[in-house]
């Protein structure tokens, strides 16, 4: 049985980690936090990504986590309503639509609950090394002895370790947007029942809808930024300040934002960027999901992509399975590592990865192109529903 590493337990990895299984693989998905990740946006599951929901039997359950937003409201900076909707909002798009709105928290736990009896989970750790040999991958972690894998997966986000060991530094595939988003929670401070607040004041602006029965807040602060911050260990307090800052500058309730920011325990905040690269792989190592193309949030279609992505990589590697040959042959694809069949083990990896992204990348860039459509809006109607149905799960 071929052994595969997924780096990344949010979205992406599990479901890739579940398919792998229903194909003969022996997935292991490794996890930096200590358990599931908590807190983050409400987050969109479209068209095509539906599919891959109801095939992997979520489907009822994800309707169930589902947002109830009765309508949205548009305000001015000084609070006026200039705008208001009942038939849509701006996070989730048509409200009579069969696509779902859930907390991406609520989507972790239940991909995790979903797998973890079948799946080797290796919560709080990461990779640190990748070396690859005739065989595999040889892996180090900051915590567990070091082993061999068949393959090696990046699922880990934005700022994948996976895609830095591979492929080189995160500058020469990241794409700055002009803005940052910050993510939080506060107390329902407001008193909104089922109902959004979305405001633009100068370069900034916020959406706000209540979860949890209306008794929790999920902010999204987002405002111009003319290039992301460097990480370093303390550029996590540094935009904590600067959102902080911000909000209290705004003239609706900026005060209590900002106090909202400052004491929340999930506090996020990152550069809005998209990820390109020219191949997603490289020997025995691939990417998934943000790691290799993340469209922004800007695009709406994170997860959606993370979804399918995982669907297809499965079905890959699946349909890869005893295609290979004995011996090894280089086909040159990575300039040096061996990217043909596995040795006789009967897994080619390359053809499998090739298919990947030949299948992928029209839905990819279709789905990229959302974010920047309508800068400083969203994408219209008709381009949503043409990129989230713009693939056959089937090949």
């Amino acid at each position: 049985m071929q052994t595969v590493l997924i780096s990344g337990g949010g979205i992406a990895g599990p479901v890739l980690a579940h398919w792998l299984r229903r194909h003969g693989f022996e997935p292991t998905v490794v996890e930096r936090a200590p358990g599931p990740r908590a807190g983050g946006q409400a987050v969109d599951i479209r068209g095509v990504a539906l599919d891959v929901v109801e095939r992997t039997g979520l489907l009822e359950q994800a309707r169930s986590l589902r947002t109830h937003m009765r309508g949205m409201s548009v305000l001015a900076p000084d609070g006026e309503e200039v705008e208001r909707s009942t038939e849509a909002t701006f996070s989730s798009g048509r409200l009579d639509s069969d696509d779902i709105e859930l907390l991406r928290e609520d989507l972790v736990r239940m991909v995790h609950e979903h797998t973890r009896a079948d799946v080797e989970y290796l919560f709080g750790d990461s990779i640190t090394a990748l070396a690859e040999h005739g065989s595999g991958v040889r892996v180090d972690f900051t915590h567990a002895a070091p082993r061999s894998f068949d393959l090696v997966i990046g699922a880990d986000g934005l700022h994948s370790t996976v895609r830095r060991l591979a492929f080189g530094p995160e500058e020469r595939f990241t794409h700055h947007l002009g803005s940052h988003l910050s993510v939080f929670s506060a107390d329902n401070f407001l008193g909104l029942d089922d109902w959004q607040l979305w405001l633009r004041d100068g370069d900034t602006g916020f959406g706000i809808m209540p979860v949890r029965g209306n008794t929790e807040l999920r902010i999204a602060f987002g405002f111009a930024s003319a290039g992301p911050l460097a990480r370093t260990p303390d550029s996590a307090d540094v935009l904590r300040r600067l959102v902080v800052e911000k909000l209290t500058a705004l003239r609706w309730n900026g005060s209590r934002l900002a106090r909202a920011a400052a004491e929340a325990p999930d506090f996020y905040c990152d550069a809005m960027a998209q990820v390109r690269l020219d191949s997603w792989s490289r020997g025995r190592v691939t990417l998934l999901g943000d790691a290799g193309y993340c469209p922004s949030p800007l695009s709406g279609q994170g997860t959606s992509l993370a979804l399918v992505g995982a669907y297809v990589l499965a079905d890959c590697l699946g349909r890869a399975r005893g295609a290979g040959h004995d011996g090894d042959r280089d086909t040159g694809r990575d300039g040096g590592h061996d990217a043909g069949h596995d040795g006789g083990r009967g897994l080619d990896h390359a053809t499998a990865y090739a298919d990947y992204e030949r299948r992928m990348r029209p839905f990819v860039d279709l789905n990229q192109a959302l974010a920047t459509e309508n800068p400083g809006g969203p994408a219209s109607e008709e381009s949503v529903e043409r990129a989230k149905n713009a693939l056959s799960l089937d090949g």
